[in-house]
């Protein structure tokens, strides 16, 4: 077996079957090959869905960066420091989505630099603060990327609890930013933090737009914020960003990977993905909250003005109140007139030809994330779309909804 100065010294070029490709090619659909069905995206940018779709620039730098080996620490370096600049704060890393970030943050907060600490967390808290504050109404589906790091949650409700639940034991005070609840806002959640020598960790994976919340949290004074990559910025489906105070970003990148035996090496982050989350926070900026705004109106319009004619049916635009604020489309009808659920709705569309998957808010009783929580409604995500496909999206709920009415239960193809 040679080692790298037995190659050398072999003098011997590699069969040009053997060697890495020089021009990018068309590529195989493995979709296709694998037989995993594609679809037309009206549900929103949910991780179970594959998040969001890169934009062309931002598939061309991943596809450059593919072509050649860099330091990775080098590349989190420089990107960080971009990155850093352009969002107008003090440090940034490129996390593997923004519940690595969580993760990467709350250990950051525990083990500073510390080697030590670094190597002892999760299972070893001995004399290391693990108390993370947190309101009862901000608990949430990601408590667990917190709690990886060996932390408990202290929940509190009012301002008394809150003022009252600071210990030695105390490392962070945690907000999630698209909450439904909680009697204290963010303001004065740092403030009193603040007045402890705690810092602040602000989750707000999905809140964009508007786009200047991209440095708005961390100018407000949290010491750490999180984004998801893969949702309105569409960078690459696993990355996220963690944004914040210089020391804390640098006590996070000591705990993450490429570095062994550290609580952040399975949240692998490859320089395609850091790339791609740089060309994605690039492209991001040179929208503007107005035309993101006109557009998803657009495709809200032209969706509604398509199914004007069908009976009993209403079509609203909604915003969600923080996450993903933008236009989306709110359907009611009589059920009892049409003779077809919500539901049913859903799954004929996403049996249908092209597939088509509504929000998962449709027909649904449960609130979430300021979706509307009914079952009579549908409901159509429109910031996903590629060009055209909100036409298909409108054509296919009309057939759907007027054979429904006719007593038939098939799906035309979208095309014909």
């Amino acid at each position: 077996m040679l080692g790298l100065g037995g190659l050398a010294s072999a003098g011997k070029a590699l069969p040009a079957r053997e060697r890495l490709p020089g021009k990018s090619s068309a590529g195989v659909d493995y979709y296709d090959k694998l037989g995993v069905r594609k679809f037309i995206n009206a549900a929103g940018a949910y991780t179970f869905l594959s998040g969001s779709l890169m934009p062309p620039s931002v598939q061309a730098a991943v596809a450059v960066a593919a072509k050649h080996p860099v330091r990775l620490p080098d590349l989190q370096k420089k990107a960080g420091e971009y990155i850093a600049q352009r969002l107008h704060c003090e440090a940034a890393l490129v996390s593997d989505g923004a519940a690595s970030a969580l993760t990467l943050g709350t250990a950051a907060c525990i083990t500073g630099t510390n080697q030590e600490a670094i190597l002892r967390i999760p299972n070893d808290m001995t004399g290391l603060k693990n108390e993370v504050l947190i309101q009862k109404a901000h608990r949430y589906g990601y408590d667990h990327a917190v709690r990886n790091c060996g932390i408990k949650f202290v929940e509190v409700v009012t301002m008394d609890d809150y003022e009252k639940a600071f210990t030695e034991k105390t490392v962070m005070a945690h907000f999630f930013n698209a909450a439904e609840g909680g009697q204290i806002g963010p303001e004065d959640w740092m403030r009193v933090a603040h007045q402890h020598n705690v810092p602040c960790f602000n989750d707000a994976a999905a809140d964009l737009p508007p786009i200047s919340n991209l440095w708005k949290y961390t100018k407000m004074g949290f010491d750490l914020v999180t984004f998801s990559g893969g949702k309105g910025m569409r960078g690459p489906q696993n990355s996220g960003l963690l944004l914040g105070r210089k020391d804390l970003i640098e006590a996070a990148t000591a705990n993450n990977n490429p570095i062994s035996d550290t609580i952040g090496r399975g949240m692998k982050v490859s320089k395609e993905q850091i790339v791609g989350m740089v060309a994605a926070i690039d492209w991001y900026l040179s929208q503007t909250d107005d035309g993101l705004e006109r557009e998803c109106q657009r495709r809200v319009d032209l969706i509604a003005h398509e199914l004007r004619r069908i009976p009993t049916l209403t079509c609203k635009t909604f915003l969600t109140p923080v996450a993903n604020r933008l236009p989306h489309l709110l359907i009611r009808y009589d059920p009892a007139r049409l003779k077809i659920s919500p539901l049913e709705v859903a799954e004929r569309l996403r049996e249908g030809n092209p597939s088509i998957e509504l929000n998962p808010a449709t027909g649904s009783t449960s609130p979430g994330a300021g979706l509307p929580a009914d079952g009579n409604n549908i409901v159509v995500w429109v910031d996903m779309l590629e060009p055209g496909e909100d036409s298909i999206v409108a054509r296919s709920l009309r057939r759907v909804l007027e054979d429904a009415r006719g007593g038939r239960h098939t799906v035309s193809p979208a095309g014909a």
